[in-house]
């Protein structure tokens, strides 16, 4: 199934965390957090202004993001699960 986001959300893998701290202890899976970075999936095509402009996202498919510990929302399309969210919740593009 194809998915495009509408208006100004996009639609983000997240990018699954190490298994082991910066000292080398394994975390278990039961301690994990889930990760604020993810990849951008697909990106819908922006609002329109008040003059009825298009205004295109900053983000764009392929980019890695960090997003806040809360946002977005789950679903799972073709088995994975992704987050549905809207581009102000993004907080930077990683380089």
């Amino acid at each position: 199934m194809a998915f495009t986001p509408l208006h100004d959300r996009v639609l983000v893998r997240r990018v699954e965390s190490d298994e082991k701290t910066a000292g080398g202890l394994i975390i278990p899976d039961s301690a994990k957090e889930k990760p604020a970075e993810g990849e951008i999936v697909s990106v819908g095509a922006g609002l329109r202004d008040d003059a009825g402009k298009r205004v295109e996202l900053d983000v764009k498919a392929g980019d890695k993001v960090l997003f806040g510990k809360w946002s977005g929302t789950e679903v799972t399309v073709d088995g994975e699960e992704l987050l549905i969210m809207k581009e102000s919740d993004i907080m930077g593009i990683i380089a």
